[in-house]
């Protein structure tokens, strides 16, 4: 993979790069740690940047796209020589708003995210290939999580959506929606359940969309409910009776304040 990589960015006899992580497991708020690697090739190169990118796969109207969202600066303005090596190390904090991958001790099924390395030369630019990176929930998300589970909604797929949340506030120019199927007890008040975690360094802002479809003779009917989790209130409490509260008051009381009565949870 490294020689393809030569051959593609620098040309023959040209250097050679590797990112390594020092895991490939992280979660919401934590730093990705990992280091560059260099090789140097047949003659001697200037480097004028080397930066590490986080990357997700995000849906939008005019199409999907593997976007960049954060980036963190390794090294530049040095020289290569003709067969030296170097190890660069660099710490990548993970936003808080991250979309996570895994749930349930599984990969979520839909869901395209990763780490890559920009390298510079003064003749050409190496976009690199993307690093798989695994974002596992943080005990507030994931006790909401398991509530979901425990109230019988089944997973069914995950997906990062380009926009904005109506009375939300957000860091980053998207969000993520985790897709459930809702048990039989739900079954004709709502035919999907979508989740989506606002994280910042204090909590969890929980949305959950109750999509009802239209018919022929029905029209489509949404409802919304909202929750805020603290990382300090996590233990001690029984997050299915607190998640099944909220989900049955918008159920039978329309949604809460703040949040749209129809039309989806983008933003204008």
């Amino acid at each position: 993979m490294v020689f393809e990589k030569v051959l593609r960015a620098f040309g023959v006899g040209g250097p050679a790069v590797d990112t390594v992580l020092a895991s490939p497991d992280t979660h919401p708020g934590d730093e990705l740690i990992g280091a560059v690697r260099l090789t140097g090739g047949d003659y001697d190169v200037t480097v004028e940047t080397i930066a590490v990118g986080l990357v997700t796969r995000v849906e939008a109207e005019d199409g999907d796209a593997l976007i960049e969202f954060h980036r963190a600066w390794v090294a530049a303005g040095f020289t290569l020589a003709a067969g030296e090596h170097q190890d660069l190390p660099f710490a990548i904090t993970m936003p808080w708003e991250t979309p996570l991958t895994h749930a349930y001790g599984r990969k979520l099924s839909g869901m395209s995210f990763g780490l890559r390395t920009e390298v510079t030369l003064e003749e050409a630019v190496d976009d690199g290939d993307v690093d798989i990176v695994a974002v596992h929930p943080l005990p507030a998300q994931e006790a909401v999580l398991e509530a979901v589970e425990r109230l019988g909604f089944q997973f069914r797929h995950a997906d990062v959506e380009r926009g904005a949340i109506y009375g939300v506030c957000q860091d980053l120019p998207f969000y993520q929606e985790i897709q459930f199927t809702p048990p039989v007890v739900y079954a004709r008040e709502m035919d999907e359940l979508e989740l989506t975690f606002v994280t910042d360094a204090e909590g969890v802002e929980v949305i959950l969309e109750m999509e009802k479809h239209g018919g022929l003779l029905r029209r489509p009917k949404d409802r919304y409910a909202r929750l805020r989790v603290s990382h300090s209130e996590v233990e001690g409490r029984d997050w299915a009776a607190v998640v099944e509260e909220v989900v049955r008051e918008a159920l039978e009381e329309g949604p809460v304040p703040g949040m749209p009565e129809g039309g989806g949870l983008h933003a204008s």
